[in-house]
């Protein structure tokens, strides 16, 4: 039998103690919550007679967990987000649907799909908002809190309670000028290991796939350029000799004014999309999901390298969207 403490704990309790989680704060998840700090502090307190643990310690000027915390919060997580979504409505007219949908994505994935995606978005649903984050590496991070409703990269989220759909391939390209010498002749890996070299670092979080590659054929670039994101990239590029060995599909797009050539090995990028169960059921996040595969589909369908495919992944694979 429950002890009295333990019998009281509600899901409006397990939400605090996931929100303090992931704030680090209780004065952060008092505003979050629109409840007073102390409120939040009465709370915990309640969770740490209710499992005879500390839950939160503090250790300098940080909230840290403990052992059970992490646990608990795991577990809550879970829950919290179940009954989320059960409470949200399946049915879904995207023609009066009002609501947003918040998508986590870098330079390439925005450059490629959200234009496209944001037209028949427009078209189908007007009075859905479309808003859009920088994930870098904070995808999961973002979906964990609630931050986003979609993360869509090259990057595998593992763990219970994620989906996965794959979205497209792609892989590298080297962009750089016409009077560049290596825009001539095979571009071997010997030649493009000597050459002046661009690297985007999105914000010095993220290494690109090809430096490993590189690495594992004895090649440590020393670039002479590295820039946050592949924004702005090609007017880098203009009448200098610099390289910048980018995502095939976003350097096709310059063609018309920079040579673009073949990496010199393959080295594929699939760009997948996550969601969790927050939104796994909701009306209007199923058939956001669908559109943006019909809008991946169709960019996949102009060029033959890029395929939809589901995703073989530890988390769950979605059957559908």
């Amino acid at each position: 039998m429950l002890n009295e403490e333990l019998a009281q704990v509600d899901l409006r309790s397990l939400e605090v103690l996931v929100t303090v989680s992931d704030t680090g704060s209780f004065s952060k998840t008092s505003l979050a919550m629109e409840v007073s700090q102390s409120t939040i502090s009465y709370t915990v307190d309640r969770l740490r007679r209710a499992f005879s643990d500390p839950l939160f310690v503090r250790q300098g000027n940080q909230l840290t967990e403990t052992e059970k915390c992490r646990d608990l919060v795991s577990s809550a997580r879970e829950i919290v987000n179940r009954m989320r979504a059960m409470a949200i409505p399946e049915e879904f007219d995207p023609t009066t649907a009002e609501g947003r949908v918040i998508v986590s994505c870098n330079h390439h994935e925005r450059f490629l799909l959200m234009p496209r995606y944001l037209h028949a978005l427009r078209a189908s649903a007007p009075h859905v908002a479309l808003v859009l984050l920088e994930s870098a590496v904070n995808g999961k991070q973002q979906l964990r809190e609630n931050a986003a409703d979609l993360v869509l990269g090259p990057v595998k989220i593992l763990g219970d309670g994620y989906f996965r759909r794959r979205m497209f391939t792609d892989h590298y390209a080297c962009l750089m000028d016409r009077s560049n010498p290596l825009s001539e002749g095979e571009l071997t890996l010997e030649r493009y290991a000597v050459a002046s070299h661009v690297t985007v670092t999105h914000n010095g979080q993220w290494q690109a796939l090809y430096l490993d590659a590189l690495r594992v054929n004895g090649i440590e670039l020393r670039p002479h350029l590295i820039v946050p994101s592949h924004d702005s990239l090609e007017l880098m590029l203009e009448d200098t000799d610099l390289v910048a060995t980018i995502p095939h599909r976003l350097a096709s797009v310059y063609a018309d004014c920079l040579a673009v050539r073949p990496f010199p090995i393959h080295i594929p990028i699939e760009i997948d999309m996550y969601w969790t169960e927050r939104t796994h059921r909701s009306g209007l996040h199923k058939w956001a999901r669908q559109l943006l595969v019909e809008v991946a589909r169709d960019l996949a369908g102009s060029d033959d390298t890029g395929s939809l495919i589901r995703a073989d992944h530890p988390a769950r694979l979605a059957p559908a969207p």
